[in-house]
C-alpha cells in the first residue's frame, strides 16, 4: 500500500501531481527535484506498477515483495536497491521484534518500502522536512537518514538488552541457592541477542561500502555522515559481541553453580546416611536372638546400647560438620 508521496524541490516539499508517476516525470524535467514514495508491505501487482513507472529491476521487485533478505545494497543498471533489518525491544515480554527496510534510488526518486508490524519511518518525513538543507543533497540523503535512524535502534536495543542482562547477573550471582528456571532464562536472552546480531552483523559491510566510494551514486557531501553512522553501528557490533560473550560466561557459571550445589546435596544425603547407618547397625546386632552378651540381663542394657547410639551419632554429625559436609 502507498502511504505517501512528495515532490521536494531544493529540499522543501511542494505540491505537484497526485500520481507518483506524473510526478516523476515533472521531478526529471526540474532536475533538482525528487519524488519520496513511502510504500507498506505492497503487494506484487503494486510494486509491479511501480517497477514499471520508475524502472526498477525485477530482482529488487522480488525482494522487496518477499521481504526475506539480508542487509545489502545491490547496484543496478539504472537503481540502487537497499535493504535494512528493523529491531524493536520489548523489555516486558524480553522479546525483539524484526521487520524489513527497503529503499529504491535512482533517478529523481527514492522509495521506501517497510515490512513488519513496527512503524520505524513514523515521523522521519516530518522530521527531515526541517531540514531542508539536508533533503537538498537529494534520494541519498533520505538514505542516510533511515540508515541514521535504523542504527540509533540498534543503539536504544543494545542498551536495553545490556541493562536487562545486568539484572539477570545479578540474579545468577545472588546469595543462597541458585534460582529455578535460569539457565532456561539465560538460554533464551541469548536467543534474542543472537536475532539482534543476524541484524546488526550483516550490515557492517554494505554500511561501509555506502560511506566509501564503493557506491559512486552517493554523493561525496554524505559520505562523512555515512562514516558516522558506520562508526556507530561498529560500536552495535562490538557490544553485541560483548553481550553474547558475558552470556556465555553467566550460562556457565550458573550450569557450575548447580554442579556445585548438587554435590553440597550429595554430601548431606550421604552424611545423613552415615548418620543413619550408626544406630542402625547397633540395633541390627542387639535384634539378633543372642543370649551370651552379658548386658541383656542387667538393668542398665537398654539405656546403655542406645546411649552408645546417640554418641556415636553425635560424634559423626561433630566430624561432618567440621568438614563441611553438613
Amino acid at each position: 500500500m502507498i502511504v505517501d508521496s512528495a515532490i521536494y524541490r531544493g529540499g522543501h516539499r511542494t505540491e505537484g501531481p497526485e500520481d507518483y508517476s506524473d510526478a516523476l516525470a515533472v521531478a526529471r524535467q526540474e532536475g533538482d527535484a525528487f519524488v519520496w514514495l513511502g510504500a507498506v508491505e505492497p503487494t506484487t501487482a503494486e510494486l509491479n506498477l511501480v517497477s514499471e513507472e520508475f524502472g526498477l529491476h525485477p530482482l529488487a521487485v522480488e525482494g522487496a515483495v518477499s521481504a526475506h533478505q539480508r542487509p545489502k545494497v545491490e547496484r543496478y543498471p539504472d537503481s540502487l536497491f537497499v535493504v535494512l533489518k528493523t529491531l524493536d525491544y520489548r523489555a516486558d515480554g524480553h522479546v525483539v521484534s524484526t521487520g524489513e527496510l527497503m529503499l529504491f534510488l535512482g533517478d529523481s526518486y527514492v522509495m521506501t518500502v517497510r515490512h513488519g508490524t513496527e512503524r520505524p519511518l513514523a515521523g522521519l518525513r516530518a522530521s527531515m522536512e526541517k531540514q531542508p538543507e539536508l533533503l537538498a543533497q537529494g534520494p541519498a540523503a533520505v538514505l542516510y537518514a533511515v540508515a541514521d535512524l535504523v542504527v540509533d535502534q540498534y543503539l536504544e536495543v543494545a542498551a536495553a538488552l545490556q541493562a536487562d542482562l545486568d539484572d539477570l547477573e545479578a540474579e545468577v550471582f545472588a546469595p543462597g541457592r541458585p534460582a529455578r528456571g535460569l539457565a532456561e532464562r539465560i538460554y533464551a536472552f541469548k536467543r534474542q541477542v543472537t536475532a539482534v546480531r543476524k541484524c546488526t552483523g550483516p550490515l557492517q559491510e554494505p554500511l561501509f561500502r555506502m560511506a566509501t566510494s564503493s557506491v559512486p551514486e552517493l554523493p561525496e557531501k554524505l559520505r562523512p555522515y555515512l562514516r558516522d553512522v558506520a562508526d556507530h553501528l561498529t560500536r552495535v557490533n562490538e557490544q553485541v559481541e560483548a553481550l553474547d560473550r558475558l552470556l556465555s560466561d553467566i550460562l556457565n557459571a550458573n550450569l557450575a553453580q548447580v554442579s556445585v550445589q548438587q554435590n553440597n546435596d550429595m554430601r548431606k544425603i550421604s552424611a545423613w546416611a552415615a548418620l543413619a547407618a550408626v544406630p542402625t547397625m547397633i540395633a541390627g546386632v542387639y535384634g539378633m536372638n543372642f543370649e551370651d552378651m552379658p548386658e541383656l540381663r542387667q538393668p542398665w542394657g537398654y539405656p546403655a546400647a542406645v546411649g552408645l547410639m546417640v554418641t556415636l551419632c553425635l560424634i559423626l554429625h561433630r566430624v561432618f560438620k567440621r568438614s563441611g559436609w553438613l
